[in-house]
């Protein structure tokens, strides 16, 4: 059977570990087939949330990463209602079948459904007894997937930098939200293409 899903491949930038107490300061999802093949992307900075402050050990990893890093996840911050408001739009146009997908999915998936329950009528998973559901299929953890293709126990699974060569496409994993989303994207279709799942 053939697979007719979109998968919306998410990457996050955060100034902290904790939803509520930091911030998610960008994020972007690149709409995809199954195969990779890219369908649209979403890229956005948002403001910081009311209340919230950036977590000094983040911070200090930021310290550690090229400058042009911190101002791709903070330059042209626009307010989170306007973001995610866009963001529902834009999701519910790529495709009557969507799925989100992230690596992984426990932490991307914790800040996004955050802050669509926040800011949105929707969340990443909900109930069945809505009508009105953002992703009409269950979420896709790509660091889990991968595991499973390359045989490996979860907790031994590496960081994207140790996946196998070529397995983000020729797309460096430069912590710029957009480019990583891009990578993982690529990185769908490797699994699918080794799983035979098409």
């Amino acid at each position: 059977m053939s697979d007719d899903w979109i998968y919306l491949v998410t990457d996050i930038e955060t100034d902290g570990p904790h939803p509520g107490a930091n911030s998610l300061r960008s994020f972007a999802t690149v709409a995809a087939r199954a195969d990779g093949t890219v369908v649209d992307e979403f890229e956005a900075v948002l403001e910081p949330l009311p209340g919230a402050a950036p977590n000094p050990d983040t911070l200090d990893w930021f310290d550690t990463q090229p400058p042009a890093v911190w101002a791709a996840a903070t330059e042209g911050a626009r307010p989170i209602p306007e973001v995610m408001a866009e963001f529902t739009a834009w999701t519910k146009i790529v495709g009557p079948r969507r799925v989100f997908a992230a690596a992984p999915l426990a932490f991307d998936g914790t800040w996004i459904d955050y802050y669509l329950r926040r800011f949105t009528p929707y969340g990443l998973c909900q109930g069945p007894y809505e009508t009105d559901v953002l992703f009409t299929g269950r979420a896709l953890c790509l660091r889990s997937y991968a595991a499973a293709v390359l045989g490996l126990p979860m907790g031994d699974m590496p960081a994207a930098s140790g996946l196998p060569e070529g397995w983000l496409g020729d797309v460096e994993h430069t912590h710029r939200a957009i480019d990583d989303a891009r990578g993982f994207a690529h990185l769908l279709g490797v699994l699918t293409e080794k799983t035979g799942a098409r």
